[in-house]
């Protein structure tokens, strides 16, 4: 090495000159490009391997025509058909790796360029070292970049990728994992993975690797988990403790996957408890605080479905309670909403008025702010139709603050407080006490809307009632299939819920759950 103009000056193996000073390496490319070629083709082994590596050092600064012209010559190294030995092979991986650090589109360079069937081929014929290199680099090459992930699923990489796994060490693991989880963001890998046995694997790769793998893993077991078969094989698996832990500990994207995830596996109902019993309801109560808007619907969606099972709704109101007595607006108008749909639940107890929720959503509809005080009040129009909540609710002073609620400007609050106005008017106990709502003009119109509302709701659920039957009896279009309505009775969601389903060729695939009071819909895909 020697000095030109206060600057080091040195030449490497490519027998090209480069200028090193700050950290800044200044080299004539284009030099440097022709040298290596010439010395791939005429050059001993060891030049070889010395200068594919200093490549692959130095080719975080070279330009992209470079790259792109030397991309080739790498990926016929990897191939010993070429005259080349496994320490030139090994050095050609380094450089590759180092070249797809960079960015996507040298990726795709790479992955077209047919290296990824031949590193697969290395993969599985390697180990050690020169294994660990090879996954690395495969791992580089796929995990970001989708055309590179099609290129390996239809050269037959899952099945290797999964049976490599399971064998490998702990260092090599989670980069298998991470090329695995890659994988299954194809619809076509995640249509074969249960045929191969890949299930266990895959929900491994939610325990190991880099979060961002651990929660691709995730959003693939809650697609996966749309399926009644796929869900089943998945909780027999262990995934509930998987996605709950993942919850727990993972950062916010983690959390939303995960915590939607485990709201498929839950639309179950033998899956109901396992998932409150793994610990979820605290967490999710804890998503419902954050201060992501999607993490607020995904836990107001899970509790919605979790509280099905009576010991659920009891731990999940108690949560709720406690958040309405808390300081944060938007998470007590979220919790409020969830008592909104908890309130039409019909279980062997008021899982609302046993937590002690009323007292504090009565002083919520005086002192909450706009949106906390319309969720508020939907729940107590919702209890008004309970008799049990009903007198509890007039007990603890409820009806001077729903008269008052009827001079608000917001539609919601006047609509909701007159709705539950008139559930009082038509309980002979408490007729009496609201008798001064008569005379308010707005009390009256509302009153007559709502009547015209339900009279239509009425008419359209016999319409539907009438036209399922009729048609699923003597429409060609669906009899061709041998289907027909069933109404059936179920046990484990109370006297007060009707299973609606359908038959096809001899499969109970339940549709929805429907309240038998009508007052409202609850959704759940089985």
């Amino acid at each position: 090495m020697f000095f030109t103009n206060g600057f080091p000056k040195s030449q490497g193996i490519l027998g090209v000159e480069k200028f090193v000073g700050f950290d800044l390496i200044v080299m004539d490319w284009e030099k440097a490009s022709d040298a290596y070629g010439k010395l791939i083709k005429d050059g001993n082994e060891s030049m070889k391997v010395r200068a594919t590596i200093e490549l692959g050092k130095l080719s975080k600064d070279a330009p992209e025509a470079i790259i792109e012209r030397i991309v080739p010559l790498l990926v016929n190294l990897l191939n010993l058909s070429t005259g080349g030995s496994q320490l030139l092979q090994e050095a050609a991986v380094f450089s590759l790796r180092s070249i797809a650090h960079r960015c996507d589109k040298f990726c795709i360079c790479i992955g077209d360029g047919g290296a990824i069937p031949i590193l697969m081929r290395l993969l599985l014929n390697s180990q050690g070292r020169f294994q660990r290199l090879v996954v690395k680099c495969l791992r580089e090459l796929v995990i970001c970049t989708p055309s590179n992930r099609i290129i390996l699923a239809r050269n037959g990489g899952l099945e290797p990728i999964l049976n490599l796994m399971s064998s490998s060490s702990q260092y090599t693991k989670p980069y298998f994992a991470e090329i695995l989880s890659s994988l299954t963001l194809l619809r076509e890998v995640r249509r074969i993975i249960i045929n191969v046995g890949g299930l266990l694997s895959l929900i491994e790769c939610a325990t190991i690797g880099m979060m961002v793998s651990r929660t691709r893993a995730a959003h693939a077991l809650g697609l996966l988990g749309m399926t009644r078969r796929s869900r089943r094989l998945l909780v027999d698996l262990g995934v509930i403790p998987v996605l709950i832990n993942l919850l727990r500990e993972g950062d916010m994207p983690a959390k939303l996957v995960s915590g939607n995830a485990l709201g498929i596996i839950s639309s179950h109902l033998d899956y109901l408890r396992p998932i409150a019993q793994e610990g979820a309801i605290p967490i999710f109560a804890q998503l419902l605080e954050g201060s992501e808007h999607m993490g607020k619907e995904i836990a107001e969606d899970v509790f919605c479905i979790l509280a099905v099972a009576e010991e659920n709704a009891v731990a999940i109101a108690g949560h709720l309670v406690r958040i309405l007595q808390g300081s944060n607006d938007e998470a007590k108008a979220a919790a409020a909403d969830v008592l909104w749909d908890l309130s039409s639940y019909k279980h062997s107890i008021s899982v609302v008025r046993a937590s002690g929720a009323i007292p504090v959503l009565l002083e919520l509809l005086q002192d909450g702010n706009a949106d906390v005080r319309e969720k508020a009040s939907g729940a107590v129009a919702q209890l008004s139709y309970d008799e049990g909540d009903r007198g509890a609710l007039a007990q603890a002073g409820i009806i001077p603050i729903l008269m008052n609620l009827l001079r608000e400007d917001s539609e919601e609050l006047k609509d909701n407080a007159a709705e539950a106005l008139i559930n009082f008017s038509e309980d002979p106990l408490l007729r009496d006490m609201i008798s001064g709502a008569f005379d308010i003009p707005s009390f009256r119109n509302i009153q007559d809307r709502l009547a015209r509302v339900q009279s239509s709701d009425e008419h359209t659920v016999r319409s539907l009632r009438l036209m399922s039957i009729e048609q699923f009896t003597w429409d060609p279009q669906f009899a061709c299939w041998g289907s027909f309505l069933l109404l059936s009775y179920t046990q484990d969601f109370s006297e007060k819920y009707w299973v609606i389903g359908y038959i096809f060729a001899g499969s109970y695939l339940p549709i929805f759950y429907i309240l038998k009071s009508f007052n409202d819909v609850f959704l759940i895909t089985s």
